[in-house]
């Protein structure tokens, strides 16, 4: 007897765009940051951001990130600041710059729920 190997689909746990928030600062000429979920698991999950900036070119980023059920323990392509469930990623030294309308990823692995992340962008 012979027996075929059965295989199931996986279905990711990917969520897109869970929560969006943005700020500019000189009107539309500063940033807006979209948050979409990248996956999740039982007590954690992982996040990315994409920072777009304005009409006119931005110097500098800032995301604030509320995560009000758990931590961030681990981020890229930016810098992490911050404890508890609010924290800000800010810009690396190589992706500071974006021309008017250019975006940029960012991400992190945070514990908890991803319900319920809020990101806000402000530039300099």
């Amino acid at each position: 007897i012979t027996v075929a190997p059965t295989t199931r689909p996986v279905t990711p746990t990917s969520t897109p765009v869970a929560s969006t928030t943005s700020s500019a600062s000189g009107g539309s000429s500063g940033c807006a940051a979209t948050y979409t979920t990248a996956s999740s698991w039982t007590g954690g999950f992982v996040g990315s951001i994409t920072v777009t900036a304005g009409s006119a070119t931005v110097s500098s980023w800032r995301v604030a990130v509320r995560t009000p059920s758990g931590a961030i323990t681990n981020a890229w392509n930016g810098t992490l600041s911050g404890s508890g469930s609010s924290y800000t990623l800010a810009n690396a030294g190589w992706n500071n710059r974006l021309a008017a309308g250019q975006s940029t990823t960012a991400g992190f692995q945070a514990t908890g729920s991803p319900a319920d992340v809020t990101v806000s962008c402000t530039s300099g």
